[in-house]
């Protein structure tokens, strides 16, 4: 059996990891550690939950001790990008358990945070920036931190990072620091838009793969259950019951939704809260930490937390609502089995969902099992109002179902903006739009409806 030792990482890094669960390094650590550290750049795919942060943190780690003096003041030596602030924050968790009892200087750039205390604490240096792009680009405009010696440039998730816009950040990031560098690519499933920046920012690199992009762990068991969307609430409602004490994940399509299927279960007696990009930094945090504690049995969620949230307690996630970016369903389902645990993933589809399902069991190749109902017929499907339509409801409209005798309204596309709150410059991409067109388990809709919304792929935090 291979060990960390036999890789030839640092002693210092090696005396942190005994106190660790980290017990042997994964496969997709055996393959990238080596190319690492002899200093090639590297494109490394692979499945969430198969130790991705440790296969590019343990060696960049080890190449940055042996400098052996601080950096400048406000500069950088290594630089991690990551999409949400979620996956920054378990990022950097991470590294200050692979850091104990060594002098490497560690700081974390987040949206939704003070930007004068971020920028004091890179006022002195740091040797390694973990940050989300849009508050690194206003940090950048501020002056606050210099990348022009930063020489390893990490991009996780980097098919989530492209999903939510930041292409664009990206390029003005990148102008910023030395052509010559080691960078660094990690993602999931390798789009040709991925293989076109792995050209344009890599250098001849080394390729490691562990799992075919977009196949799930193996150990969740997954299942369908066709429901109308107005049963959906009640549904969750009985699986939840069916396995008291045990942790769920619960996946929604938008916030306001999110947050009305939270405070629904509240009210039938469930310790839930809700994670979207509504709440502030310091909200999400104290959500995530009293969930990894075990005081929430029920975490409500939008995508914004389908790549960040790492707890091994997870044992069920369920797709309340079906994902409309095939790809996010693997990584929605991967917040659970995780550290070797088995988990289980139901997915709740109505009959607006079906085009979505089938998406997604192209991506899987192969159908998901039936745990209950049946496939709709093709005229239900034709009849059902897709999500984003009736965005408002009158008074004394059905629950759960299509307004009394009024039109469904054309779905405006839903808007994102940067962790920084600018807006990128990014083009409307030909999508379908996002946003629920019925409010969880029936529950009432804003008298109101939205006003017009920006183009969906113009920033990070939108879900």
């Amino acid at each position: 059996m291979t060990t960390f030792a036999d890789l030839g990482l640092s002693p210092n890094i090696l005396k942190a990891l005994e106190k660790t669960n980290f017990t042997a390094p994964t496969p997709i650590q055996v393959q990238a550690i080596p190319q690492v550290m002899e200093g090639r750049d590297l494109m490394g795919l692979a499945q969430t939950g198969t130790g991705k942060t440790a296969a590019f943190g343990l060696p960049l780690l080890h190449r940055l001790l042996d400098i052996g003096h601080p950096p400048g003041p406000r500069n950088v030596r290594a630089l991690v990008l990551a999409p949400t602030r979620e996956l920054v924050s378990q990022i950097h968790d991470n590294f200050m358990v692979f850091t104990k009892g060594t002098a490497v200087k560690l700081t974390m750039v987040v949206g939704g945070a003070s930007i004068h205390k971020q920028s004091e604490r890179l006022a002195r240096g740091t040797d390694v920036l973990i940050a989300t792009p849009g508050r690194l680009i206003d940090l950048l405009e501020r002056g606050a931190v210099s990348l022009e010696k930063c020489g390893y440039l990490v991009l996780d998730e980097a098919d989530h990072m492209l999903d939510m816009g930041f292409i664009h950040a990206l390029r003005r990031i990148a102008k910023h620091i030395p052509v010559k560098r080691q960078t660094l690519l990690f993602s999931a499933t390798m789009p040709k838009d991925i293989e076109e920046i792995a050209d344009t920012y890599l250098r001849n690199p080394v390729r490691v793969q562990v799992a075919p992009p977009g196949k799930p762990v193996e150990r969740i068991v997954q299942g369908v259950y066709y429901t109308p969307q107005g049963d959906k609430a009640k549904l969750l409602e009985t699986y939840l019951k069916k396995h008291p004490g045990e942790q769920a994940l619960v996946f929604g399509r938008t916030k306001h939704g999110s947050e009305k299927l939270m405070k629904l279960l509240v009210s039938w007696g469930f310790k839930a809260s809700s994670i979207h990009g509504n709440k502030s930094q310091n909200q999400r945090e104290r959500t995530l930490a009293e969930f990894r504690a075990g005081d929430l049995d029920v975490l409500v969620a939008t995508d914004v937390a389908a790549r960040g949230i790492d707890i091994p307690g997870v044992r069920h996630v369920y797709n309340y609502d079906m994902p409309n970016v095939p790809e996010n369903y693997v990584h929605r389902i991967g917040r659970t089995a995780r550290a070797g645990a088995e988990g289980n993933a139901i997915a709740f589809c109505a009959p607006a969902e079906m085009e979505e399902l089938q998406a997604i069991e192209k991506v899987l190749k192969k159908p998901i099992p039936v745990v209950g109902g049946a496939p709709w017929a093709m005229d239900v499907v034709k009849a059902a109002v897709k999500p984003g339509q009736n965005r408002g409801r009158p008074q004394g409209a059905k629950p759960g179902g299509r307004p009394q005798g009024a039109k469904p309204q054309g779905a405006k596309p839903q808007g994102q903006r940067a962790e920084g709150g600018k807006p990128f410059g990014a083009k409307p991409q030909s999508a379908k739009p996002q946003g629920a067109g019925r409010s969880a388990g029936g529950l009432a809709t804003p008298k109101k409806p939205q006003g017009a919304r920006r183009p969906a792929n113009r920033g990070a935090m939108a879900s």
